[in-house]
């Protein structure tokens, strides 16, 4: 089962009474309530009845809403969203508390009557979407979402479709898809591991790792939580889809 995104490297779910322990992870991540505040520790800093914040990578976190929900948006760092993030922090800020609706709005420059999680969507996806120009890079961008669950990917094999050295082809691909090619594979198969997470409940866990390319479960865990500070379990039962792609 899979679901094809306009932007490989943005991940967008909505988290219900959610309370997670201090993390940090890889991605860019944005975290709001458009109704019912929200605690929050962010970098040592408690925040009281906010409606959300921006952080950068890495940056040790704590949230907490033990009523309503949560939009939350994982982003890759050296993507086009993630670059454009990146220079709209203030000098030296590690993160962004946004205390009301609105200022999260005016961070956006949307129109503040009832812009909603699509009109965020909408303002990130429009930061840049990566666009390969050279057919070569479209080609193996291509195969990977067709092939992600092959445990067998590797940087020589991608490079022979396609007549080129590996550390040509790796040069190439980051400059045009803003990724490199193992953070672009493994950002392809925690998506889709995700999507089927959250749209196939019956489905285990163990299962949907193995579909998505991971040799075995731990595997998975490991990189979930390295890029999102959530473990599979988490995101399956906490968290449902938002409907934007």
């Amino acid at each position: 089962m899979r679901k094809r995104v306009s932007n490989p490297f943005m991940l967008a779910l909505k988290a219900y009474n959610l309370s997670v322990e201090i993390h940090h992870h890889a991605a860019y991540q944005l975290v709001f309530s458009d109704d019912t505040p929200f605690q929050s520790t962010l970098d040592g800093a408690r925040h009281e009845r906010i409606h959300g914040f921006l952080i950068r990578p890495q940056i040790p976190h704590h949230c907490q809403a033990e009523k309503g929900s949560l939009s939350i948006f994982n982003i890759e760092p050296y993507s086009a969203i993630g670059r454009n993030l990146s220079n709209r922090f203030p000098a030296e800020a590690q993160y962004l508390v946004f205390p009301q609706p609105a200022e999260l709005w005016n961070f956006f420059n949307l129109n503040t009557t009832a812009p909603g999680v699509q009109a965020v969507v909408d303002a990130l996806v429009a930061m840049g979407t990566p666009e390969a120009s050279d057919s070569r890079i479209a080609e193996i961008a291509e195969y990977i979402h067709d092939n992600y669950q092959e445990t067998g990917i590797t940087p020589r094999m991608l490079a022979d479709r396609v007549f080129l050295s590996p550390s040509r082809l790796g040069a190439l691909f980051k400059q045009q898809m803003g990724s490199s090619l193992s953070k672009y594979l493994l950002w392809t198969r925690l998506r889709q591991a995700i999507y089927r997470a959250l749209s196939d409940r019956e489905a285990s866990l163990t299962t949907i790792a193995h579909d998505a390319g991971f040799y075995d479960l731990p595997q998975m865990n490991k990189y979930m939580y390295e890029m999102f500070g959530m473990p599979p379990k988490a995101v399956k039962y906490s968290s449902d889809l938002i409907q934007i792609y």
